[in-house]
């Protein structure tokens, strides 16, 4: 299994998004503010393959988990 570390730039690569570290700055400004109610892959702002590829990622513990985790954390931060 591969182990490497993967970084934000990397996930948002894999989900087929901007990954620039300007553009994720901008997009977690923009999501920001998941209520605690809502899971990560059930946020409005997410495509049908993103969703599942976060799903995937949490519920088989991938080697994504970990960076999934602190994209996670970084869009329940309020401003």
């Amino acid at each position: 299994m591969d182990r490497s570390s993967h970084t934000l730039a990397c996930l948002f690569s894999q989900i087929g998004l901007d990954s620039e570290a300007q553009a994720i700055k901008t997009f977690i400004r923009k999501h920001r503010g998941i209520p605690a109610d809502v899971s990560l892959a059930n946020a409005n702002f997410w495509n049908e393959s993103q969703s599942a590829f976060i799903t995937e990622a949490l519920q088989d513990d991938s080697d994504w988990a970990e960076v999934v985790d602190t994209l996670d954390a970084l869009l329940r931060e309020e401003d």
